[in-house]
C-alpha cells in the first residue's frame, strides 16, 4: 500500500489549525451577536440559530466544514493516484491545498476585518500590527513622525488591560508605514475604511506563490505551500493581524529573486533586485538584520576562496565586492529610515531599542515562553517592567551559534544554509532575549520550511 507523507502533513495541519481558530473564539466572548449583526442581511435567522455554538460562530463552523471536505477530496485524489496522471495529481492536490488556505486564513481574516468594521477599531485585530500601524500611517500623511507621537488618544488606548507601554513607543521601522501608505489611501477611496490586514493578506499569498516557485520538485511544492500557509502560528498572525507576514515577505522576495539570479549567471540585474528587496525587510524590523552576515557570505560564495577566514590580504578586494553588491541595502536604509532617524534620533532610539531592551523610561514587559521566564521564577526583577541585562545572555547564546551557523554555510554556500544560519542565530537569541513572543516562533518555522525545501536535497 501508497503511504504518502503529504496527506499526513495536511492532515495534522488542517487539524491544528481549525482547533486553534475555534479556541482562539473563546477569547471573544461578544463573537456570537457581532457575527449575527454582521450577516444578519443574507443569513437566514433560523439556519444560524441552528448552527450556533459554545465553541464557535456559525461562518467559523461552516469554514471548518468546508476544510475538512477540501481535506477529504485531497484524501481521495491521493487515492486515485494509479488512475490519474501526476501532473493531474500535482494540479488537484495544489489546488486544494490553496483552497483549504483560502477558507481557514483568508476567510477567518475577512470574518475579523469584518467584525471589526461594525463594532470597534480596537476589537478582533491585534494592537501593534494592525491598530498602531493604522495610526502611523495617518500620522505620516499627516506629516507627523510616529516615533515622536504618543498613542494615548488612539484607538490603541481601548487594546489591552495592563502594561500599555506600547502607547508611548512605534517599535517598527518606517518601512511597514511608508509602504503601507498608498493601499491605506486606495482602499479608503475605494471602501470608505481601511484594515490593515488587507495587505498582510495579500503579501502572504504572494509568499506562498514564491516559495512554491522555489522548491525544486512536485513534493516539495506541496509541503511547502501546506506548511507554510497553514503554520499554526503564522497563520494566527496573518489572521489577527501581526505583522510577521509583511517582514517575511520581502525576506522570501530577496531569496526569489537571488534564485532568480543563480539561474540567469548570477546576473547582475536580480542581485541588485535582490538587495533591494533586503533593503526593504531591514527597514522594516531590525528582525532582518541578523541575516545580514549569511547573506553577505552567500554573495562572496564565488569569491570567498577555501578557507573560513580568508588572507587577510583578500580583505579588501571582498570589502570592495561586497559594496559593489550589497550597495542598494544601505541605500534603500538611508532613503527609507535616514529622514526619520534626522528628524528626531533620540525617539526612534527609544521607540525601537531602548523599549525593547528595558531600558526606555516606560520599557516593553518581561515575558514569553524563553529565558525570561526564569528570571522572574527566581525573582531576579521586582517586577516584570524592571531592568535586567538580557544583552549579557544575549551575546553567551547567540555568539557561538553564529559562528557555527556561518561555518556550516561556508562548507555548503547555498540558499538553504543561508536561512538555516538565520534561523539558527535567531532563535537562540530570541529564547534568550526580554521576550520570546509567540509570534517569533511562528516566523522561524516558516523560514526553517523554506530552508528544508527550496533545495533539491534537504539539509539534515
Amino acid at each position: 500500500m501508497r503511504k504518502s507523507i503529504d496527506v499526513l502533513f495536511l492532515f495534522i495541519l488542517v487539524i491544528a489549525r481549525a482547533r486553534i481558530d475555534t479556541l482562539a473564539d473563546l477569547v471573544l466572548p461578544q463573537r456570537q451577536e457581532d457575527v449575527r449583526r454582521l450577516v444578519a442581511a443574507w443569513w437566514p435567522v433560523d439556519s444560524f440559530n441552528l448552527l450556533t455554538e459554545w465553541l464557535s460562530d456559525p461562518v467559523t463552523v461552516m469554514l471548518v466544514s468546508t476544510a475538512f471536505g477540501l481535506l477529504l477530496c485531497y484524501v481521495v485524489i491521493d487515492a486515485l493516484t494509479d488512475w490519474l496522471s501526476p501532473t493531474a495529481i500535482y494540479r488537484l492536490k495544489l489546488g486544494l491545498i490553496y483552497g483549504i488556505i483560502i477558507v481557514l486564513v483568508g476567510g477567518k481574516t475577512m470574518l475579523l476585518i469584518g467584525l471589526r468594521h461594525i463594532t470597534d477599531p480596537a476589537a478582533y485585530t491585534h494592537d501593534g500590527g494592525v491598530i498602531q500601524t493604522e495610526i502611523t500611517i495617518q500620522y505620516f500623511l499627516a506629516s507627523k513622525s510616529p516615533y515622536i507621537e504618543n498613542y494615548l488618544n488612539t484607538p490603541m488606548a481601548s487594546w489591552g488591560i495592563e502594561f500599555r507601554t506600547a502607547l508611548y513607543h512605534y517599535p517598527y521601522l518606517p518601512w511597514t508605514f511608508v509602504f503601507s501608505a498608498p493601499f491605506y489611501l486606495l482602499s479608503q477611496v475605494t471602501l470608505g475604511w481601511y484594515d490593515q490586514r488587507f495587505l498582510y493578506l495579500t503579501l502572504f499569498a504572494l509568499s506562498l506563490f514564491m516559495a512554491q516557485a522555489l522548491a525544486p520538485t512536485r513534493l516539495y511544492k506541496l509541503l511547502i505551500v501546506m506548511f507554510m500557509g497553514l503554520n499554526p502560528i503564522l497563520a494566527s498572525d496573518v489572521i489577527f493581524g501581526q505583522n510577521d507576514s509583511f517582514i517575511l515577505f520581502w525576506l522570501i522576495l530577496a531569496v526569489w529573486l537571488a534564485r532568480q539570479a543563480e539561474q540567469r549567471n548570477n546576473s547582475h540585474y536580480y542581485t541588485l533586485l535582490a538587495n533591494v528587496a533586503f533593503g526593504c525587510a531591514c527597514a522594516s524590523k531590525p528582525t532582518a538584520w541578523f541575516m545580514a552576515p549569511f547573506w553577505a557570505l552567500y554573495l562572496l560564495r564565488h569569491e570567498w576562496g577555501d578557507s573560513f577566514m580568508p588572507a587577510p590580504t583578500q580583505w579588501l578586494y571582498l570589502g570592495r565586492l561586497f559594496l559593489q553588491r550589497t550597495w542598494p541595502i544601505f541605500i534603500v536604509m538611508l532613503v527609507v529610515v535616514g529622514p526619520w532617524f534626522a528628524w528626531s534620533p533620540d525617539a526612534m532610539i527609544d521607540d525601537v531599542w531602548r523599549w525593547s531592551s528595558g531600558t526606555a523610561a516606560k520599557p516593553y514587559q518581561i515575558r514569553g515562553w524563553g529565558l525570561s521566564n526564569f528570571v522572574l521564577a527566581f525573582q531576579l526583577v521586582p517586577d516584570r517592567l524592571a531592568f535586567w541585562p538580557f544583552w549579557a545572555t544575549e551575546i553567551l547564546f547567540a555568539a557561538p551559534m553564529l559562528l557555527l551557523t556561518l561555518w556550516r554555510q561556508f562548507r555548503q554556500n547555498s540558499l538553504g544554509l543561508m536561512l538555516m544560519g538565520y534561523v539558527g542565530l535567531l532563535f537562540p537569541f530570541f529564547y534568550s532575549s526580554r521576550f520570546l513572543n509567540e509570534n517569533y516562533l511562528g516566523f522561524l518555522a516558516a523560514l526553517l520550511i523554506m530552508a528544508y525545501l527550496i533545495e533539491e536535497e534537504p539539509n539534515q
